[in-house]
């Protein structure tokens, strides 16, 4: 067995590599190319691509034509938050249009709960996403990480 670190040869069901510590069988961290169309570092265009969530993707997909860890980041921000974006504005749409009957509020007390359901997650995804592309990180979001990998690559 190989360190993925080192390259130093270990015997078999060792946990540790020998010669530098690292954990064997773990996959070594991705770093992100140290070279972007935009002229910042990777880690950085990949956290600015969510800061005004797909506004910010839609540039970077635009202006990136070397990095996939920046062209990952700017698909992700785009499909992630078009579709929650999406979502609540449905949810919105439904409570705005049930008419102003008693047995209908409860109608709508329901889509106004589902609808800051999804306020959290865009809040709270948005927040996670910045971080970790910031850290020079490649998180998959369930469903719009793969499609984002995929246009990325091409």
């Amino acid at each position: 067995m190989f360190c993925s670190k080192c390259g130093a040869e270990n015997p078999e069901g060792a946990k540790f590599c020998s010669k530098c510590g690292a954990e064997l069988g773990a996959p070594a961290a991705a770093k992100p190319e140290a070279e972007t169309t935009v002229g910042m570092s990777p880690n950085v265009a990949g956290f600015l691509c969510y800061v005004a969530m797909w506004i910010t993707g839609i540039v970077f997909v635009l202006l990136e034509k070397k990095s996939t860890f920046v062209k990952f980041h700017a698909w992700q921000s785009i499909m992630t938050f078009v579709a929650l974006t999406v979502v609540q504005i449905i949810l919105l749409t439904i409570v705005a249009i049930i008419p102003d009957s008693p047995v209908l509020w409860r109608v709508a007390d329901v889509f106004n709960v589902f609808s800051d359901i999804v306020w959290l997650i865009i809040v709270g995804l948005w927040i996670a996403l910045m971080i970790l592309a910031y850290q020079g990180k490649m998180w998959k979001v369930p469903l719009a990480g793969d499609w984002a990998e995929k246009q990325a690559s091409k």
